[in-house]
């Protein structure tokens, strides 16, 4: 799954198709779009803001490439204009929880949904962000999601969970969570996990550097995707695309 909802380096809607292009050439099976960043401390983005930087986006990929497209959004007005230029998933990072209208919205228009777990919003997220225990109380609020999802009518076939690493979640936190994949896979639905550049791998390997974060993070991700993990948000598609084909020839001799 790339993702480039990466703080506005591809907000020109010119560059930003050509880089889903790219992303697409690379390996990637899915391209996430975004128009409204959720790194910690980032301010909200109107809704016809959003739209505007992601809609011709979508609109534009679509008609040049049959890859699929995740529209990575929060508002219910945001993610039925994507879906209508042509995205067919919605990769909520609030879970269903940040606009009522979001799941009645995915059950009417039969997408896939992607329900993330997030301690707080953006802006407060990692103010001391605290659990009894993380991997319990992720993987119960999935159930609760689903839940809600299913009382919705939302396809269960339509859901994957993803338990937001670096959301809301210290570095303890957040390999605790890696460390337990298997215990977040609530009701048999797949398991997305994003690691691409997030700092908790700068401060694993002592660097301010995001750039050095790109091999601890395609190691990561071989490792996640042996643990379990289904689907992988990167930004570095083929670096992670070669490393996933080494480790897919191993599981495949492993069965």
């Amino acid at each position: 799954m790339g993702s480039f909802s990466d703080g506005g380096n591809f907000f020109e809607t010119e560059s930003a198709v050509e880089h889903g292009l790219r992303m697409a050439a690379e390996g990637a099976h899915i391209v996430d779009i975004g128009g409204e960043s959720s790194r910690p401390g980032a301010e909200p983005v109107a809704a016809e803001e959003e739209l505007r930087r992601v809609i011709p986006v979508i609109e534009q990929l679509r008609r040049k490439n049959e890859v699929i497209i995740s529209i990575d959004t929060s508002k219910a007005e945001v993610a039925r204009a994507a879906i209508r230029a042509g995205a067919s998933i919605v990769n909520d990072v609030t879970g269903g929880r940040g606009d009522e209208e979001m799941m009645p919205l995915i059950a009417e228009t039969k997408s896939a949904f992607i329900i993330m777990h997030m301690q707080g919003t953006p802006q407060t997220m990692q103010i001391a962000p605290q659990y009894t225990n993380v991997v319990s109380e992720v993987s119960d609020f999935f159930r609760q999601q689903y839940a809600r999802a299913i009382v919705y009518s939302i396809d269960p076939m339509a859901i994957a969970f993803d338990p937001g690493i670096g959301f809301g979640k210290t570095l303890e936190h957040n390999l605790e969570l890696l460390g337990q994949l298997e215990r977040l896979r609530a009701c048999d639905r797949p398991i997305v996990i994003g690691v691409s550049r997030k700092s908790f791998l700068g401060k694993l390997i002592n660097s301010a550097q995001v750039s050095d974060r790109l091999a601890p993070a395609v190691a990561l991700n071989s490792l996640l995707r042996m643990c379990g993990a289904d689907v992988l948000r990167v930004h570095d598609v083929k670096e992670n695309a070669n490393a996933l084909k080494v480790t897919e020839a191993i599981l495949q001799r492993t069965k």
